[in-house]
C-alpha cells in the first residue's frame, strides 16, 4: 500500500518535529505510523525541504540526512553555527527559518520558485559529496580551513569553497585568483588564454629531420593558436644541439627531464605559461587543421580533456574487476593524453595531489600516466572527455628509429632506456598492465570516476556533401 501524499506529507512533518515537542505530537506521530506504511530514505529523497529542528542539542543528525538526500534543509534552530559557515554559504542550500516563527514556515517554502529549488538541491549534493560524504573529507575540510586561517595570505575565497569542484581540489598554492583555475570561467563572465602551449614527451633519439617528432613540430608550430612549443626531452641519449632542430616561427624550448619517468611528462613547469596545454606523443600524427579545431572546441570545455584517441572502460562481471578496451565505437570514458588539450592546472594537481604511491607504480611500469590522468579530470569535473572528429590513426605507423616499448621495458627494468623497434601498442604486457592500473586507480578512488559519452564533435560541414571550399578546416576530411 502506498502512502497518500497528504500523508507522507504530514508524516514527515510530524516526525520531524516528535524529538522537539515529543509531548505533544508524539501521539499523533504514532497514529500516522498506523495508519501510513512509508519507507523514511523514500520520503527524504521525494521530499523538496525537509524540517531540521534542533535536536538534543543545537544541531541535529537530520542536517545531514537531508544534504544527503537533496532535500533542502529547513534550518529551525536559532542560534545553531551551521557546519563549516565560516566558508561555505549556507543560504545557496538551506532557508534558515525562525523556531519561534514556526506557523510562517509554511508560506516561506511556498514562495521558494521553482529555479531555486532547483539551485538549492543541486548545491546540497554538492556540499554533500565535496565536504560531508566521508569521515575523511569532514577531517581534510577542517585541516584545510585551519591551513587557510594559518596561511591567510594563501587561503581560498567563497568561490573556491561554494562552486565546483570545491575548496579541496582548488589549491591556494598554485593561486588564489579564481581566474586561474578552469573551473570559474562561466562564473567570473571571462575566458581562457587565446593560446596554448605544446608540450611534446620525447623518448627517442632525434635521428634525421624526417623524424616523426620533427614533422610534428612543424605542423603544430603552424597553428595560428600555438604560443610555443616545449620538448620533454626524457631520452638517455644526449640532447641534440639547437641546430638539429627545426626552425620554427614560434619559441620551441627543450627541457631536460632530470627524473625520465612517465609520470613527469605531467610535471609543472614554468615555462608553461598558457591555460592551455595541447600533450603530445612524440609519434602522434596531426595536422596543423586538426589541432585548431581541436582547440577552439577545448576554449567551449575548458574543464575537461579534449583530444583525438578514445578508449573506454566497462565491469568485467566474470572476473568482477575494471576493464579496459580500446575498439572502436561511438561509446568512450577516456581520451589519451598522447594528443589532447587541457588546462595546465592538471599538471600542477596530477603531481601534488595524487599519492606518491600511484605515481611510483606508474614510474615502475612505465604505462598508464593517460589513464591516470583520465581519472583524476573525471574525478574532479565529474564529467566525460570529449572527442573530437573520427580519427582512427593518430599514431606514426612506420617508425624506422628506436622503438617506444624499448625505452620503456628496459627503463622499468633497469631504470636505463633501452632500444627496439617495436612498438609499445604491440607488446601483449602492454594491454594487461592497462588493466591493472584501472582497478588500482578506482580502489584509490573508492569509485569508478569515468563517465561513458557518445558525443563527438566535428567541424560544422564535416563529411558534407558540399563544396570543399565553404569548409573551414579543409584538410582534417583528407586524413
Amino acid at each position: 500500500m502506498q502512502p497518500t501524499p497528504f500523508c507522507s506529507f504530514s508524516l514527515f512533518v510530524f516526525f520531524s518535529f516528535t524529538c522537539y515537542w515529543s509531548l505533544i505530537f508524539l501521539p499523533f506521530f504514532f497514529l500516522f505510523l498506523c495508519l501510513c506504511r512509508f519507507d523514511y530514505q523514500e520520503l527524504l529523497h521525494n521530499s523538496s525541504f525537509c524540517l531540521v529542528p534542533r535536536g538534543r542539542r543545537l544541531g541535529s543528525f537530520r542536517f545531514l540526512e537531508a544534504l544527503q538526500a537533496a532535500c533542502i534543509p529547513v534550518i529551525l534552530s536559532n542560534g545553531w553555527e551551521l557546519p563549516f559557515s565560516e566558508v561555505i554559504d549556507w543560504r545557496k542550500a538551506a532557508i534558515i527559518g525562525d523556531e519561534r516563527l514556526l506557523l510562517q514556515v509554511p508560506s516561506i517554502t511556498r514562495s521558494v520558485g521553482r529555479d531555486r529549488i532547483l539551485a538549492l538541491r543541486q548545491q546540497t549534493q554538492f556540499l554533500w559529496d565535496a565536504y560531508f560524504s566521508s569521515v575523511a573529507k569532514i577531517v581534510l575540510t577542517t585541516l584545510e580551513i585551519i591551513q587557510d586561517r594559518v596561511d591567510s595570505h594563501v587561503s581560498r575565497n567563497r568561490l573556491l569553497w561554494n562552486s565546483l569542484p570545491g575548496g579541496l581540489y582548488a589549491f591556494p598554492q598554485y593561486s588564489t585568483d579564481p581566474a586561474q583555475f578552469p573551473f570559474y570561467y562561466a562564473i567570473l563572465g571571462k575566458s581562457p588564454s587565446q593560446q596554448f602551449t605544446a608540450v611534446i614527451h620525447t623518448v627517442t633519439p632525434l635521428q634525421s629531420q624526417i623524424s616523426p617528432v620533427v614533422k610534428l613540430i612543424i605542423a603544430v608550430a603552424k597553428s595560428k593558436f600555438c604560443a610555443q612549443i616545449v620538448v620533454l626531452w626524457n631520452c638517455d641519449k644526449p640532447l641534440p644541439p639547437r641546430n638539429k632542430w627545426p626552425s620554427t616561427s614560434v619559441p620551441l624550448t627543450v627541457v631536460e627531464g632530470q627524473a625520465k619517468t612517465m609520470s613527469s611528462r605531467f610535471f609543472p613547469h614554468d615555462v608553461i605559461v598558457t591555460d592551455a596545454v595541447l600533450s603530445l606523443d612524440e609519434d602522434s600524427v596531426l595536422s596543423t587543421n586538426e589541432v585548431d579545431f581541436a582547440f577552439i572546441v577545448w576554449q567551449s570545455f575548458p574543464e575537461r580533456i579534449v583530444g583525438y584517441p578514445a578508449r573506454s572502460h566497462y565491469w568485467d562481471s566474470s572476473r568482477s574487476r575494471w576493464g579496459y578496451t580500446s575498439k572502436w565505437t561511438n561509446d568512450y570514458s577516456m581520451v589519451l593524453t598522447g594528443a589532447a588539450f587541457y588546462h595546465r592546472y592538471y599538471h600542477y594537481l596530477f603531481t601534488h595531489h595524487i599519492p606518491p604511491s600511484l605515481l611510483t607504480m606508474v614510474d615502475r611500469m612505465a604505462n598508464c600516466e593517460d589513464i591516470l590522468m583520465n581519472f583524476l579530470v573525471s574525478a574532479v569535473t565529474k564529467q566525460p572527455p570529449i572527442k573530437v572528429t573520427q580519427k582512427k590513426q593518430y599514431k606514426e605507423t612506420m617508425m624506422t628509429q628506436v622503438g617506444l616499448s624499448g625505452y620503456l621495458h628496459t627503463l622499468s627494468h633497469t631504470g636505463h632506456p633501452g632500444g627496439s623497434k617495436a612498438s609499445r601498442w604491440a607488446d601483449p604486457d602492454h594491454f594487461a598492465q592497462r588493466q591493472t592500473c584501472m582497478n588500482a586507480f578506482s580502489h584509490w578512488l573508492g569509485f569508478m570516476p569515468l563517465v561513458h559519452s557518445q558525443m563527438r564533435l566535428d567541424p560544422v560541414l564535416f563529411r558534407d556533401q558540399v563544396s570543399i571550399l565553404r569548409k573551414k578546416y579543409r584538410d582534417i576530411e583528407r586524413l
